[in-house]
């Protein structure tokens, strides 16, 4: 196979057409680390384990994907190779990696209520109007908590 997966397993390198994948991935990885740290000191053992399998999942899956972009998608009537035997298994598995990190943490820092919203979305409208937001009068009022 040319996709390079096995050398990226087997040697723990990228073949040299695929170098671009390595600078990505480190790039994916710092991403990881300061989503979740801001630093690689701040990370759990567990959480620094589990970005590196992520990393390594994630380097697989693209030398597969780079592959069957420069081959095609079919060989003949049949999915090609790659995309056959442990694609899906490998995908699932990061998947499951990245929920274990809590890929949605992010997002649910702060849960606007629906006032919170609307607030939000009258305030962003009054500024683009150039309207005073010192007038309380017109403001929604704060949700009870």
């Amino acid at each position: 196979m040319t996709h390079g997966a096995y050398s990226l397993i087997a040697r723990g390198e990228f073949p040299s057409k695929r170098r671009r994948v390595e600078r990505w991935l480190s790039e994916v990885r710092l991403a990881l680390i300061r989503d979740l740290g801001p630093t690689e000191q701040d990370l759990s053992a567990a959480q620094a384990i589990i970005i590196d399998r992520v990393i390594g999942k994630l380097g697989v899956l693209r030398c597969l994907e780079e592959h069957v972009r420069e081959k095609g998608v079919m060989k003949g009537d049949e999915l090609s190779p790659p995309l056959q035997k442990n694609y899906l298994s490998w995908a699932n598995s990061l998947r499951l990696d990245l929920l274990a990190l809590g890929i949605s943490k992010k997002n649910a820092e702060r849960i606007l209520s629906p006032l919170e919203i609307a607030a939000e979305i009258d305030e962003a409208k009054g500024k683009e109007r150039g309207e005073d937001d010192d007038d309380d009068s017109q403001k929604a009022p704060e949700p009870v908590r």
